[in-house]
């Protein structure tokens, strides 16, 4: 009863997530963007399997993920020898994002470099650096120094990587955080911050996402400057032909094979480590386990239902709503329309519910989960806007990539180090599934209509995503600090009052 209770909760809050991109699109739909009724269909069906997936993936992760993920944290966190956990994290890092959805995706469309060599690049960008983003927190050594000279190293290599690799170098950094290895990986960094009773260890708890989305960047820059690819054309999903309501459903029936088997792979490492990690340590309960065992069952049905729901419904609307907008007389309309889909578009995205609602946790309700929604929302919605602008002129993305670096590294020197940590995985966690299935096509669609070139000026967009809460949030904290000072001069003055009354009586 009580999970019962729990499940109609969370499609709730599915449901108010993914109605308004829904809405958008169905009245782009009828007026700026018409659809042909079959690829509509395909979006509301999809729309549909949205809402259910995101309900059981929310629920599955409480019960199975982040109570996973801190176990393993806690326990090798507590371990002398720094060899055995460190050796864990890499090979926890390289599993769950070889089988990352939103890599897979990714990899298929820049067929200038062997799909699986970019696929364990990538991976095993992702291994070092959470093993390295483990080591900072067991340290205590500042997110602020690392990020400044990680960050430092890479716009190095941009500089010597080919021009129309970049995009994809930083696209590949947003995607790998994905929603299987998010709540994994936050969890597993609260595990390990618990050992340590230290005034910090709230606050560098979070950042593991953030050095993680660092490795894969650097990876494949080093990959792009190897291998010097010079054609690097992107293949354009075709949009399949929908004849009725009953040909739609066959569609998606047909297309949930291809989930259940990605969705496996990918959660398979992730049980298995744990399995491992079980009988080693017996650390959880008969209990515990038959809840972890249904939450994982959860998580696995739901993101089978959500990836088919975004890749089958969403990713065809999306490309086809890009190029009609972009091939009519009112171009410029790309902007304020992509502002509005980037402002909505992220409520959508599941990992994005596990992290405000951990943040507000970990902060004691400090950091609300509404004001964190909201610092997003307002964060991708810009981001969005400005890679419409890359596609509408073709400018280069360094001149956007570079002064928002600049300005999130410069911020971390004015905000307490929670928020730094926060912003920097936040950015890693806006750029999923969505971004890949629903925004990149949307960019893709509009360039290919305005005959632009599809690596420099459509990828990007995932990168631009990332980068833009880097910024909202910490503005966020910043003025928060600014309105606590206000507030406790303004309490210091009606004191001195109070203080002159008295005196004067007496």
């Amino acid at each position: 009863m009580r999970l019962n209770k729990q499940l109609i909760e969370k499609t709730r809050e599915s449901m108010a997530s993914v109605l308004p991109i829904t809405a958008i699109v169905f009245l782009l739909s009828i007026t700026a963007a018409p659809l042909d009724p079959g690829t509509l269909v395909l979006f509301l069906f999809g729309a549909i399997l949205l809402v259910g997936g995101m309900g059981l993936f929310t629920l599955g992760v409480d019960m199975s993920m982040i109570p996973m993920g801190e176990g393993v944290g806690t326990t090798l966190s507590k371990s002398r020898h720094l060899i055995v956990p460190l050796a864990v994290y890499f090979l926890l890092g390289v599993l769950t994002t070889m089988a990352e959805p939103d890599l897979q995706v990714l990899s298929k469309q820049v067929p200038a470099i062997n799909a699986t060599v970019l696929v364990v690049t990538v991976a095993v960008g992702v291994g070092l650096f959470l093993a390295a983003a483990a080591l900072r927190i067991r340290l205590g050594i500042p997110l602020r120094r690392l990020l400044l000279v990680l960050y430092f190293i890479v716009f190095i290599l941009a500089f010597l990587a080919p021009g129309n690799f970049i995009p994809v170098s930083f696209d590949s950094g947003g995607v790998t955080t994905g929603p299987i290895t998010v709540p994994f990986i936050m969890s597993l960094g609260l595990g390990i911050a618990s050992t340590r009773s230290d005034k910090n260890s709230s606050s560098d708890s979070f950042g593991l996402i953030s050095l993680c989305s660092i490795g894969p960047i650097l990876c494949v820059l080093l990959l792009g400057i190897i291998y010097r690819p010079t054609e690097a054309a992107p293949s354009v999903g075709e949009v399949p032909y929908v004849s009725d309501t009953a040909w739609a459903a066959r569609y998606f029936a047909k297309s949930f094979p291809t989930y259940l088997e990605e969705v496996a792979m990918a959660l398979l490492p992730v049980a298995g480590l744990f399995l491992v990690f079980q009988l080693l340590t017996r650390r959880f309960k008969r209990g515990q386990l038959i809840r972890i065992v249904t939450g994982l069952l959860y998580t696995y049905l739901g993101l089978v239902l959500f990836l088919c729901g975004v890749n089958v419904g969403f990713m065809p609307a999306g490309q086809l709503i890009g190029a009609a907008i972009a091939g009519g007389e009112t171009k410029w309309l790309l902007v304020p329309i992509g502002m509005l889909i980037g402002y909505y578009i992220v409520k959508a995205e599941p990992a994005v519910t596990v992290l405000t609602k951990q943040v507000e946790e970990v902060s004691n309700g400090s950091i609300s989960q509404r004001a964190m929604g909201l610092a997003m929302s307002i964060g991708v919605c810009v981001s969005v806007g400005l890679a419409m602008v890359r596609v509408l002129t073709g400018l280069n993305i360094f001149w956007l990539l570079i002064p928002g670096y600049a300005i999130s590294l410069g911020l971390t020197f004015l905000v307490p180090s929670i928020f730094t940590g926060i912003a920097f995985d936040s950015g890693g966690v806006a750029s999923g599934p969505m971004t890949a299935t629903f925004l990149l096509p949307f960019a893709q669609g509009a360039c290919r209509a305005l005959g632009g070139n599809m690596m420099t000026d459509a990828f990007g967009i995932v990168a631009m995503v990332a980068m833009t809460p880097l910024v909202t949030i910490q503005v966020m904290g910043l003025s928060s600090i600014i309105h606590h000072k206000l507030a406790r001069r303004r309490l210091r003055s009606r004191m001195e009052r109070v203080e002159d009354v008295v005196l004067y009586f007496d």
